[in-house]
């Protein structure tokens, strides 16, 4: 293997490569953070969207909820008044 000679415009050349390698992985990592960016805004607008239907999914909860415990309070007003029969 023989040696290259190191001159001073090697020396040069050797920077400005390794100065366009070092700026264009910057610039490939400036593109990866831009596109997950976006795509992490994306996900964020679209729960956004989607938590409406979550809302509609919890007033029919509510909704449920309050049937049950009307009907545990009428079953409850049942077994007082079943007792004080008995009593």
């Amino acid at each position: 293997m023989s040696k290259r000679k190191n001159t001073f415009t090697r020396f040069l050349e050797d920077i400005v490569d390794d100065t366009k390698d070092f700026v264009d992985d910057i610039l490939d990592r400036a593109k990866d953070l831009e596109n997950d960016a976006r795509d992490a805004v994306k996900d964020v607008v679209d729960d956004d969207e989607s938590g409406s239907s979550s809302s509609s999914e919890m007033q029919s909860i509510h909704a449920a909820l309050e049937d049950l415990t009307a009907k545990v309070n009428q079953l409850a007003e049942l077994q007082l008044a079943s007792t004080k029969k008995v009593a």
